[in-house]
This record gives structure tokens, C-alpha cells and sequence, in this order.
């Protein structure tokens, strides 16, 4: 199969090629087997177009090989000429298209889409450069370009160009295809992830780090996921960028509904947009200015759209509701500020309260309201999300649109998260229960039948220890990070945010420092292993890392210490280091602040591969613990509704909690002689002073329970067999949160493509 590519491309066998050229032959068949997959047809019904701001693919080669059912073929020829599959893989960059949990979920969506065989493509943009790269100096996280894009890769050139009107310049757009084959399907299903471009973009402009001119649009449009929007001119190049990816949406759209020879005011029919948070929330408006250029009036254009768009929520948190100053839009997008003005008095006049607004009385547009009001469907992304948008955050909406809400808890590809991150346990499981995991994962719960056989139990344990060898080799290698790869792997990784809490578990990790000097010694020894970017104008998830960064140095540098606890930040973290890690870790660490997480789907990826949630009742925990059982979950601090109620009375006070003997130690060390002379005192100072004063996330609220429960965790996990029992139940109940099953219900309620 490889050899006849290489033949043709190189004129030579595999054995006589060099690693480049086997990697180039490698995208080269993929791309060739699902240029001859077939395309779902859609004159019978209708197409998906889902667009999102991140697509976090990770690398493709592994997953791609493994969905086009060639990857042990593919391998054993390469083994046969003396060659390294997972060689090759290394020489792949990692796409940068996405951040984080946003970004991961619209990949899984798009893996199932395609393995579903819906007709469905993605939408996105081709950031040339990504979020950023991270790298750790002075103990401080510093920002990079992330450049991705080789003369090989998986990106295919289409000839679509679209033209984009802005308020004072035209950028012309041209479209990339990404390939999406669906899992083993034998009609070769794959979809497309369109990513728009626009040939003017120059990542030369860029200086120091990730310093360049934002307001030269036609040279910096694309090259940066989320640039900085600390300053005006940041704000107005993300409403650039918005506008630039909606408008090449709709342009599309529009063409491939002629293309089929229907009719524009057939859109609702046809088509349906999922629009993934509110990044592309301007489709609405722009769908409806195409609309009326083809001569349909306003009120039908409005109709017509509100049957097409469909909007997913992915937070409570208000400051990522977005908002964008009317005179921002009339700036940059003035053609759509009458459709705004337009659809804002027609729910005025429906409903008069200010809060169910899109323009509000500051003149502010909300990017949310427009989608709920011009959507036929809202939906949460977990169960206890959802229920938060419909009685509180939400609660003005769902009176007037109940019939819109609905839930649709998140999902991970279980392609990607346990067939090609952990083979050893897939294997395990196929030996154990069968293959049809693996075409519907509810068949994991067949694992249960062994959850008291010692045999079983102990094979899972061994795969764990190999798994966390692996991980120990790899980060020696990558990073020349040493580990104990026979100490518990505690970990958390996800974006770097206050109602994260990263900082909690710093202070726990503060707590256990001043225990061992004590010369109270855990029973095995502890590794607390980070990864997280803050973006760059964050100022305190920055200040975070930096006292996680001081810690690693503190630990490591005491002799006693560093035998029983090691503090491990991982160099720009990403899907490639994730693949790695999660299967390594023992205790899956989700201690947001209730209330605050919409699902999270490290949790999930996490559990499936056998780590011990330890967290609290917040997002798709709640599922989570309701699966497997209080036994084998570690669940902590205040729930739900005494978070809303504390937010909604001004009943929390840090200060108080900060004056408790056991809490205020731990709190103070931050600023402590030792860490005061590792890091920037102006760092540690501030970070003390918000958690002292402030703690907008509540950190001192849970964190006593926080401590006892961790505690218990790491006593319990001394029973290895009792331990293995409950990675057993994570796993077998892990099936649930497969993105097959989310997208299967998306389509049932809502897309029906």
C-alpha cells in the first residue's frame, strides 16, 4: 500500500526513503484514500455546517491512518523495511487551530460527524501561528509564535476565493480543506473542515514574542488564534476575525445550496449552522444581509434564519458572554449594524424587558441574546450547565423559549483518546470484552463483570505503571523532566483560569511541602503534574504558573523534599503531551468551583483511561459521580446552588476564610523568604493579595475539604487492588461519553441531517 506511493512519488522502495519522505507518503495516502471516500448526498435532506472560532485537532497522522482502517498495515509494512511508525509520527507539528476544551470538542464533533456519516462539514479560520507556543523563563510563562504549516502537510489548497466587505477594506479569502475520515466505515465516509484564509496575511510583522501591528489587517488577520485584546486595536481585530470567518461562512453556504439548485429562501430546509459559542454569532446577521440581497424583505430573511441557526453555550462565566460595543461593529462591519438595530426593535417590541436585549441601554450588542433570539435551538453542554442556564444565568429566555433549551452533555473520541493514546489498555480491553467497544463504547460496561476478579484488576494496574513509564521516558526526553514513575501521578490539565483553581492545588501542594519538613512523610511518594497556557493579558492565571514554576524549583532544590514530592509543570501543553499524560494518571484532578465549569471533557477523557476523578460537583463531574458511584469518585466542597447564593448575596468574604490558622499558613507561604527568593516578589504579592482579599472563585471556601479528601484519595490508593477496582468502574462506565453518542442526540433534536 505505502510502497506504491513511495514508487511513484520517489521512485523508491520504503526501506531506501527517508523519514520526511515516508512522512510525506504517509499524508500523501491518506489524502488520496479520502479524496475517493464518498460524500454523504443532500438533496433528501439537510447539511451541517458547524463553525467554531478553535478546531484543536492535535496531530492527524495516527488518527487518521487508524479511521481509514490501515494503521496495522501501514505499520507492519513499515516495520518490514526497518522502519518506525511512531518515528514518523514525531515529525508531524500539531496543527495550531485551537486552545483548548472548546477547541478539542469541535475536533471529537467533527471525528463523529464523519464517523456517523452525517452530512456535516466544520468552518474555522488558518491561523498561521496559533494561541501561542509556551516556554518557561525565569519561572514566568513566556509567549511565541507557534508556526505549523509545512510544504507537507495535511492542508489542501481548494480554488474557492470569497470577497469580504470590512468598513473601510476588502480582504479577498481563500479556502484550505482538512480531511475528517470517519472510523472503518465502508463506504469511506469523510467530511471536510473548511478553514478560510486570506493570501495577504505576512507572519513577518511579528517581533517580539508575539508582538505585532494589530491594526494592519490585511497582513495579521489570520495569523494569530485570540490575539491580545487588551487594547482597542486587539478588540477590533478579533471583531475582524469574526466577521471574516461568518461572512466566507454564509458565502459558502449560499454557493453550495445553488450548487444543489435550491432556492435562497429554501435555506432553512437545507442547511443548518451550529454556531459553537459565540464567536460566530455575526452568521445570523450576515446570512440575513445575503438574504435580502437576493431580494427576500427583512422580517422573511429573520424568519428564514432563526429556522437555520442553532447555538451551543459553553459558559456561564459573563465576561465570556461576549459583548462588543456598537460602535465597534459600525467600524468594522457597518453593513450588518441596521440588521442588528433591525432585529433589536423587533424583540423590544415583543418584550420589553431590558434584559432580554440585543443592544442594550449602553449601546452594547450581546453576541448570546442575538443567537437565543434568532436560533431555534439553545443548548447547554452538560446536565447541571444546562439546568444553571434555564433557572438562573438564562432564567429571562427559557421563560419566553422553553421549547428552544435543551441539554447535550459533551463527548470525547474515543478513537483518539483510548485507541490511539493508550494501546496497551484497547488491547487489554479487546482481549477481555470483544471489539464492539469500539464501534459503540456502552460495550465498555461488559468490563464490570471482572471488577472482582484480582487477575483482571491487576493487569489494569500494570498497564497504568507502563503507561506512567512511558510518560516518564517522554518527558525526560522532551523536556529532561525527571520522574518517579512509582509515585502517585496527580494531575491537572486544562487552560490556565481562576475558577480552574490551579491555585487550590497549589496550596494543597504548599500544605504537603510544610508537612514533609515536618517529617511527615507521605506513604508513597507524590508527583503533581501541571499543564496549562494563560493567555497573555491574563495577569493572574500568569501569576499562577509562576507560583507553580517556583514550586517545582523550591521542591526540587530540597533534598528531603524532593524524595517524597515532586511539582511538575509541562512545557506548552497541548493534545501530542495530553496523549501522554492522561493514560499515565492515577488522580484526575477537577476541582472547579461549582457552578463554574460548564462540562469539561479532560474529566472524561481522563476516567476512560482509568484515573480516579478527584473533584467537585461542577459540570460533567455531576454525570460523572452519578455512574460510577460515591465509592469511586472523590467528590468535595460547596455544591451548586450555595455557590449562586453566596454570588447572589455578596456572602462571600476571603478575608474571613483567610483568618483561619489552618488556611492563613498556606496562603502567607506565597510570599514566604524562600519562594519570595525565587520568584518576582511583585508576581507573588499580587496573586497573595487576591486570594487574601478577593478569591473571586471562592479557592478558600473549599479548600480544607479540599486538603482532607485529597488526603484520603492518596491513603486509599495504598490498597492497590481496591485501587484497580475503582479504575475498572471509570472505564466500563466511561461508554457515556462517547462524542458519538452527543452527536447522535444533536442530530435526533436538533440538526436532523
Amino acid at each position: 500500500m505505502l510502497e506504491t506511493i513511495t514508487r511513484h512519488l520517489y521512485h523508491k522502495d520504503i526501506g531506501s526513503c527517508s523519514d520526511r519522505e515516508l512522512y510525506a507518503a504517509l499524508i500523501a495516502l491518506c489524502k488520496q484514500k479520502n479524496a475517493s471516500a464518498t460524500r454523504s448526498p443532500w438533496p433528501n435532506g439537510r447539511k451541517l455546517y458547524y463553525i467554531s472560532a478553535e478546531f484543536l485537532l492535535g496531530k492527524l497522522l495516527s488518527n487518521q491512518l487508524i479511521n481509514l482502517g490501515c494503521y496495522e498495515q501501514v505499520s507492519h509494512e513499515l516495520q518490514a523495511a526497518g522502519k518506525s511508525l511512531s518515528q514518523l509520527e514525531e515529525l508531524e507539528p500539531e496543527p495550531s487551530l485551537g486552545n483548548g476544551g472548546l477547541g478539542r470538542l469541535a475536533a471529537c464533533f467533527l471525528d463523529s460527524i464523519a464517523t456517523l456519516g452525517l452530512n456535516g462539514d466544520g468552518i474555522g479560520l488558518n491561523y498561521h501561528l496559533g494561541l501561542f507556543r509556551q516556554v518557561f523563563e525565569d519561572h514566568c510563562q513566556k509567549e511565541l509564535p507557534n508556526p505549523w504549516m509545512e510544504a507537507q502537510c495535511w492542508l489542501s489548497k481548494t480554488n474557492l476565493h470569497f470577497s469580504v466587505p470590512f468598513g473601510k477594506l476588502t480582504l479577498e479569502a481563500e479556502m484550505y480543506d482538512i480531511d475528517i475520515p470517519g472510523y472503518q466505515r465502508p463506504d469511506g465516509t469523510a467530511r471536510k473542515l473548511h478553514l478560510f484564509d486570506t493570501p495577504t496575511v505576512d507572519p513577518s510583522i511579528v517581533t517580539e514574542g508575539i508582538s505585532f501591528d494589530k491594526t494592519d489587517i490585511p497582513r495579521n488577520l489570520t495569523l494569530f488564534l485570540y490575539p491580545d485584546d487588551s487594547d482597542h486595536a486587539g478588540k477590533l481585530l478579533r471583531l475582524y476575525q469574526q466577521y471574516f470567518m461568518v461572512s466566507c461562512a454564509a458565502q459558502l453556504i449560499f454557493l453550495e445550496l445553488e450548487q444543489q439548485g435550491f432556492a435562497p429562501e429554501t435555506l432553512a430546509q437545507h442547511v443548518v449552522v451550529q454556531i459553537n459559542d459565540t464567536h460566530p454569532s455575526l452568521i445570523i446577521p450576515e446570512l440575513m444581509r445575503l438574504l435580502h440581497q437576493k431580494g427576500i424583505s427583512m422580517q422573511k430573511a429573520a424568519e428564514i434564519v432563526s429556522g437555520t441557526c442553532a447555538y451551543t453555550n459553553h459558559t456561564i462565566l459573563a465576561e465570556a458572554l461576549e459583548k462588543w460595543p456598537l460602535a465597534d461593529l459600525e467600524e468594522v462591519v457597518p453593513q450588518l449594524v441596521p440588521i442588528l438595530q433591525y432585529l433589536d426593535s423587533q424583540v423590544k417590541e415583543k418584550y420589553p424587558d431590558p434584559r432580554l436585549a440585543i443592544i442594550d441601554q449602553h449601546q452594547m450588542v450581546h453576541m448570546a441574546h442575538l443567537d437565543i433570539h434568532y436560533g431555534f435551538s439553545i443548548n447547554g453542554v452538560a446536565a447541571l450547565h444546562t439546568e444553571i442556564l434555564k433557572t438562573s444565568e438564562l432564567q429571562p429566555f427559557y421563560q419566553i423559549y422553553p421549547q428552544k433549551f435543551s441539554n447535550k452533555t459533551n463527548g470525547i473520541t474515543f478513537r483518539r483518546w483510548l485507541i490511539a493514546a493508550n494501546p496497551a489498555l484497547s488491547s487489554f480491553l479487546s482481549s477481555h470484552i470483544g471489539e464492539n467497544w469500539k464501534q459503540d463504547p456502552k460495550h465498555l460496561e461488559t468490563l464490570l463483570h471482572y471488577r472482582d476478579d484480582a487477575e483482571t484488576v491487576s493487569r489494569l494496574l500494570t498497564i497504568k505503571q507502563y503507561n506512567k513509564h512511558l510518560l516518564t521516558e517522554y518527558l525526560l526526553q522532551s523536556q529532561n523532566i525527571h520522574l518517579n514513575e512509582n509515585s502517585i501521578f496527580d494531575i491537572q490539565i486544562k487552560r490556565l483560569h481562576e475558577y480552574k483553581r490551579q491555585q487550590m492545588n497549589a496550596l494543597y501542594l504548599i500544605y504537603k511541602y510544610l508537612e514533609i519538613k515536618k517529617g511527615n512523610y507521605p506513604s508513597t511518594p507524590i508527583t503533581a503534574i501541571f499543564g496549562a497556557k494563560a493567555a497573555p493579558a491574563y495577569l493572574l492565571a500568569k501569576d499562577i504558573i509562576h507560583l507553580l514554576l517556583c514550586l517545582q524549583h523550591l521542591v526540587q532544590q530540597d533534598p528531603v523534599v524532593s524524595q517524597h514530592l515532586k511539582v511538575v509543570m509541562v512545557e506548552n501543553y497541548n493534545v501530542s503531551s495530553a496523549e501522554k499524560l492522561i493514560p499515565a494518571c492515577d488522580i484526575s484532578e477537577q476541582i472547579s468551583l461549582a457552578s463554574k465549569e460548564a462540562s469539561g471533557t479532560g474529566n472524561m477523557k481522563l476516567m476512560l483511561n482509568g484515573a480516579v476523578t478527584l473533584g467537585t460537583m461542577d459540570g460533567a463531574n455531576v454525570e460523572i459521580a452519578q455512574l460510577v458511584g460515591k465509592e469511586n469518585i472523590y467528590l468535595f466542597g460547596a455544591k451548586s446552588p450555595e455557590v449562586l447564593s453566596l454570588y447572589q448575596n455578596g456572602g462571600y468574604h476571603a478575608a474571613t476564610y483567610y483568618q483561619d490558622p489552618e488556611i492563613r499558613p498556606l496562603v502567607d507561604f506565597i510570599i514566604s523568604e524562600p519562594l519570595m527568593q525565587i520568584g518576582k516578589p511583585q508576581f507573588l504579592q499580587r496573586l497573595h493579595q487576591e486570594l487574601s482579599q478577593k478569591d473571586w472563585f471562592m479557592t478558600l471556601l473549599d479548600l480544607k475539604a479540599y486538603l482532607e479528601t485529597k488526603e484520603r484519595a492518596f491513603a486509599d490508593y495504598e490498597n492497590r487492588q481496591q485501587w484497580g477496582r475503582k479504575m475498572l468502574i471509570n472505564i466500563a462506565k466511561a461508554g457515556y461519553f462517547s462524542s458519538d453518542r452527543t452527536i447522535a442526540e444533536y442530530n435526533r433534536d436538533i440538526w436532523r441531517v
